[in-house]
């Protein structure tokens, strides 16, 4: 039924529901959603994501592979902060999914995570709750408590970045599965962006970094508006995963 459906990798989707299903009618129910089109992710209840299983409830972002070339560049740059606890702040949190890897790879970490919508702060408030990390409610900064001001070493971003005008094009699984604010990025893809890098320098602590995720195409425009913010940007780019990130640096003097 899988392959019929059109599923690519139907063996080994198989094989993750066979593993899943606690009854013969359990694994039916999950065959059937999923060859209706639902995202597998969806059908199982959690996306691997870094080597953890991350929780996903259905209306929920799935957390993408490519994103872990972010959190990679991420943990990197808050192991800068050796000797004392890293703050992180991941805006447009979806899932959780970065604010738990993050956790997972460093050490010492205090994990603040935001998201509008309030389908996605139930399940980050979920899966982070193991690491200590605190989920806000809000739209990009507004629900950050004031105490963070100044104080962000990492702060990251994977907001929504597809244009309107492309949204049609994306996958069944994405564009009928998956909420419009997680993926709808504006006229040219980065109206977040925008807003994400405008408020960043309120909030990262002197040479804090903000790292952004996009496509490969609308990254010399982020990096031009990070530039104009006062921060110091620079791209980075993995072939192998298709990820692309804008990451800037604050400098000093700005505020």
């Amino acid at each position: 039924m899988l392959r019929t459906a059109g599923c690519v990798f139907a063996e080994d989707e198989a094989r993750l529901l066979l593993s899943a299903a606690r009854t013969p009618a359990d694994l039916a129910d999950m065959v059937e959603r999923r060859a209706a089109g639902l995202p597998l992710e969806h059908v199982l209840g959690w996306a691997e994501f870094c080597g953890l299983r991350i929780a996903v409830e259905p209306g929920v972002f799935v957390p993408r592979r490519r994103t872990e070339f972010l959190v990679a560049h991420a943990t990197a740059l808050a192991r800068q902060t050796a000797g004392r606890r890293a703050v992180v702040v991941d805006l447009c949190c979806g899932s959780g999914a970065l604010g738990v890897a993050l956790a997972a790879a460093l050490d010492q970490v205090e994990v603040h995570a935001v998201d509008i919508d309030p389908a996605a702060v139930r399940c980050a408030r979920r899966n982070l709750a193991a690491t200590g990390g605190r989920v806000y409610e809000g739209d990009l900064y507004e629900p950050l408590p004031a105490t963070l001001r100044g104080q962000v070493d990492v702060l990251v971003a994977s907001p929504p970045y597809v244009p309107t005008e492309a949204i049609g094009l994306l996958p069944p699984e994405a564009r009928e599965h998956e909420p419009l604010v997680a993926l709808d990025g504006g006229a040219d893809g980065l109206d977040i962006v925008r807003r994400v890098v405008a408020g960043a320098s309120r909030w990262l602590a002197p040479g804090g970094h903000l790292l952004v995720e996009t496509s490969e195409r609308q990254a010399p425009r982020a990096v031009r508006i990070m530039a104009r913010a006062g921060l110091a940007p620079r791209t980075a780019h993995s072939e192998d995963l298709m990820a692309t990130a804008v990451i800037g640096v604050l400098r000093s003097g700005v505020d």
